[in-house]
């Protein structure tokens, strides 16, 4: 089978200041519109400037340079504005940048984590080059969790003591690019005293597979974002399906992003599962039918089948 994964990912580059350039990936965003007039949203969040019906949806639209740090727009400039309209999280919300660029077409596998230097809070996912110039790639969960923050429900998974059990010796591997992630995925096993390790991208998440396997322990459990720098979610997927010391493992993908195309491709490079992040409980059940079957000492395929 081949990996769909070595296909390039379109990004959308777009100016919040005069100097440095933006993106994001082109599978969140639904549409491009110049600045059109907003009704005020009292009570909302101070990034959000106002709601626009977009196409018959009442969608909220964020300053996006505010969102994340940088000087608001000025409302007189609001005008040579646009707005990007996402759909990421099973939320529609609106951008307001200063300038669109370009689409450009880039592979996953050059865009390099951001320096550790940031800390945590830093709004990137990647950093990678266009044109001789960086551009930083934006963590748009992140900025969503500070605007619409999840409810606790959310973070929480609700689970059975007998279930727990199950799941407890299982061997997991949590791996997301975005730091928000794996905050998230860590609360929501040390709420329910479940251990796992943690990896920020897929090559690392590769290497603890196979150095985990070689030492005879190799992981039960693999839960993966999809878009991440250097391979994504889909290679990884692959890579583990085409290596025998690994591929026992019971592979969930999730994704912020509300397609059903990248849950259909998920499951065509070998994942079990794919959801739509971030729902707790949805999460757990998940790994629960993976640690069912491992209980049950039948053999799972990365197809889904068991053998």
């Amino acid at each position: 089978m081949k990996s769909k994964a070595n296909e390039s990912q379109g990004m959308l580059l777009f100016k919040l200041s005069a100097m440095q350039t933006f993106a994001i990936g082109t599978l969140k965003v639904r549409e491009i519109v110049p600045f059109c007039p907003l009704t005020a949203l009292p009570g909302s969040h101070h990034t959000v400037i106002g709601t626009a019906n977009m196409r018959g949806i009442t969608t909220p639209v964020i300053d996006m340079a505010k969102a994340i740090g940088y000087p608001p727009v000025n409302k007189e400039d609001y005008k040579d504005c646009f707005i990007i309209i996402t759909d990421c999280q099973r939320r529609v919300v609106g951008f307001l940048v200063r300038g669109i660029e370009k689409i450009s077409e880039c592979d996953w596998r050059n865009i390099t984590p951001p320096p550790n230097t940031l800390g945590l809070h830093a709004f990137l996912t990647g950093v990678m080059h266009v044109d001789e110039k960086i551009v930083q790639l934006l963590d748009v969960e992140l900025i969503m969790s500070k605007v619409f923050p999840t409810s606790y429900d959310k973070l929480h998974p609700i689970l059975a003591d007998v279930d727990r059990e199950k799941l407890k010796p299982m061997h997991i591997l949590l791996v997301d690019d975005s730091s928000l992630a794996r905050r998230q995925l860590s609360e929501a096993l040390d709420s329910i005293n479940i251990p796992y390790v943690v990896s920020a991208n897929g090559l690392d998440a590769l290497e603890k597979l196979k150095s985990s396997a070689l030492e005879g322990r190799p992981f039960d459990i693999v839960v993966s974002d999809i878009e991440m720098p250097g391979i994504d979610g889909y290679e990884l997927a692959f890579e583990i399906r085409s290596n025998s010391s690994i591929s026992e493992a019971y592979l969930i993908l999730h994704t912020s992003l509300s397609s059903e195309i990248s849950v259909d491709r998920a499951k065509q490079v070998g994942a079990h599962e794919a959801l739509e992040k971030f729902d707790a409980t949805e999460l757990v059940n998940a790994m629960l039918r993976g640690a069912n079957l491992k209980t049950e000492n039948e053999h799972v395929c990365l197809e889904g089948t068991i053998e």
